[in-house]
């Protein structure tokens, strides 16, 4: 079958092909505003960046807790009660941020962000296999990359608001000539003073997105979304799971996710510690997070139209080669050269989380959706690896290479599991024509 013949997106199917894309955008947003916080909270509550990093751990182990329940839900109810309660529990613990924020408690912020990625959990578990399920096989991956690149969008608007709103006026931030930053040698009551200010700074855009939410759960409420069709037979999840472990390409596809989400959340996390060692200050890191986004929504429109031409799993091997490369430039340059490839290195990830996973869940049939549900929970990646990016940072030195610098060994290792997962994909998992 010549997929270049088929569309992408049926035009039965377009209005709610638009309405579920603009989760990606949301929840793109959510993910982009939250990375900076790394680097404000270790300011602000004068953490070690081991533990500074909890905020991945809480935003991204929410995924993990809540990707298998969203998936039972959605099978015996349906995709719109998903998106609905998803819609709620994000709004939730945005709000959150307020209370968060007068008790000045780092615990009640991570626990403000678990809640909110339970939310995440449900849309993500929802929104990417009804995507996959709203036209052919033959172009299913093409149709997931088609929406995931309105992901970016959320991800440079929450990015900007994070610059622009949020890290320009923290008073944390503020550095003396040296480029030091005044916040540390401040005393008890003077740091007190701007930890208050700077907390609510941090919380309005939260509390204002919660409310955009509720608006959203309400459109979706009183809009009625098309479905395919369901299968209502009972399964068993115990027979499922089963089938699922067994099977090698979706196995190795989950893992390949979970390193994937690692090495994204990492390059896009640690790139303000990685400016910061040469001198430069949040708010202006975090523009170059912005060019990164930019590079990486380019290239997603650009991969889109390369997999009409060329195979997915062969450009999916073809980028995580490119990322390995990219990333020890990042290693071994100590100056403005590091920085500019790790922003080169999003090019790269841009086609990867969509790719892998539509070759993971191709074929799975009536497994599809506790098989989403797998491919969500890899998002733990995001939770696990920052934590140990910042212990790396937190030891220092080592070899003659800086911390940081050195830290980015734990992305490169990620790109070269996914490079040979996309290896075996055209090798071994060679069986599916329609991916």
């Amino acid at each position: 079958m010549n997929s270049q013949k088929i569309s992408i997106v049926p035009n039965n199917m377009i209005l709610p092909f638009i309405l579920v894309t603009s989760l990606f955008a949301l929840w793109g947003f959510a993910n982009d505003i939250t990375n900076p916080l790394v680097a404000v909270f270790g300011t602000l509550m004068e953490l070690s960046n081991s533990k500074a990093a909890w905020v991945q751990l809480a935003f991204y182990g929410g995924y993990a807790t809540m990707a298998i329940p969203a998936a039972i839900f959605i099978r015996r109810f349906s995709y719109k009660k998903g998106i609905l309660l998803g819609l709620g529990l994000y709004s939730l613990g945005a709000l959150l941020f307020y209370p968060a924020a007068r008790f000045e408690a780092f615990g009640f912020f991570l626990m403000s962000l678990y809640i909110l990625t339970f939310g995440l959990a449900f849309l993500e578990t929802t929104a990417n296999p009804f995507i996959i399920s709203m036209g052919e096989a033959a172009t299913a991956t093409q149709r997931l990359n088609l929406a995931q690149a309105f992901n970016p969008f959320g991800s440079l608007l929450g990015m900007f608001v994070a610059s622009n709103l949020i890290l320009s006026k923290l008073q944390s931030d503020h550095r003396d000539s040296s480029g030091n930053i005044i916040f540390n040698n401040l005393n008890e009551v003077e740091k007190a003073i701007i930890r208050t200010n700077d907390l609510n700074i941090l919380s309005k855009p939260y509390i204002i997105l919660g409310f955009v939410v509720i608006a959203m759960l309400i459109l979706f409420a009183t809009i009625k979304i098309p479905t395919k069709k369901r299968n209502t037979i009972p399964i068993s999840i115990s027979s499922t799971f089963k089938r699922l472990i067994l099977n090698s390409r979706y196995r190795e596809g989950v893992i390949a996710q979970m390193f994937y989400v690692g090495a994204q959340i990492m390059c896009w996390t640690f790139i303000i510690q990685y400016a910061d060692n040469l001198g430069i200050s949040k708010s202006k890191a975090q523009n170059f997070n912005i060019i990164a986004m930019i590079l990486f929504l380019i290239s997603r429109f650009i991969c889109t139209f390369l997999m009409k031409i060329f195979e997915s799993r062969k450009l999916l091997t073809f980028f995580s080669i490119g990322g390995i490369f990219s990333i020890l430039g990042v290693i071994f340059f100590h100056n403005i050269m590091g920085l500019y490839l790790l922003i080169t290195t999003s090019v790269f990830m841009s086609l990867m989380f969509p790719t892998i996973y539509a070759i993971a869940l191709s074929g799975l049939g009536d497994d599809t959706a506790l098989g989403s549900s797998g491919l969500v929970m890899a998002i733990v990646g995001g939770a696990l690896m920052p934590p140990i990016q910042g212990w790396i940072i937190d030891r220092g030195p080592l070899g003659g290479l800086d911390a940081v610098n050195v830290s980015f060994v734990l992305p490169l290792i990620c790109f070269c599991i996914i490079a040979i997962y996309g290896y075996r994909t055209l090798n071994i998992h060679n069986t599916v024509s329609d991916i």
